[in-house]
């Protein structure tokens, strides 16, 4: 036998072989990816299911806390009658920043384009009452409810609640996880 049929015999089996092995190796291949997928998309969707009612009561507690430092509601909330203008202001303040501590947690769950809007909504609040106070013209004999009537009218001199924005960014988030 001549060493050039016999390579050709050899060719004629290895050559298949080859090809069929790099198939083989090809469809193994691209079903471990498939499969790889298969198993991330199954992780996303069960983490989704923990995670997202934990993101949903996040975003509700920021809308809470919005809402309950947003100057009409705080002021509701806080009677300033039989109380002086400096104790209304701490008091105020005092409310303001416990409300915050207390959701802390929650940027977690919230864009930090968010979280940013929020922490400037309550800095916003802090700033309209301390302005207010500020104004009045003699603040120690001052009445809590002339402070409560400086916030208010400060209010509708800017002409917008100081936390819309970030309620707005917030609302708007929670909209997009559906």
């Amino acid at each position: 036998m001549d060493s050039t049929t016999y390579f050709f015999d050899v060719l004629k089996i290895t050559l298949p072989a080859i090809i069929v092995a790099g198939a083989i190796y090809m469809l193994f291949q691209q079903f471990l990816e498939k499969e790889q997928q298969r198993r991330l998309i199954e992780l996303r969707l069960e983490s989704n299911k923990t995670t997202l009612p934990l993101r949903l009561q996040a975003y509700e507690r920021i809308v809470l806390f919005l809402e309950r430092i947003s100057p009409n509601n705080i002021l509701v909330r806080l009677s300033s009658g039989g109380i002086s203008a400096p104790e209304f202001h701490r008091l105020l303040q005092q409310e303001i920043r416990a409300e915050y501590e207390h959701n802390l947690s929650q940027q977690l769950y919230l864009s930090a384009d968010a979280w940013t809007l929020v922490k400037e909504a309550k800095e916003n609040v802090l700033t309209m009452v301390n302005r207010a106070f500020h104004g009045i013209q003699n603040p120690a004999q001052a009445r809590g409810t002339e402070l409560a009537k400086r916030i208010l009218e400060g209010l509708m001199m800017d002409g917008a609640e100081p936390t819309a924005q970030a309620l707005a960014v917030v609302k708007n988030e929670a909209a997009g996880l559906f």
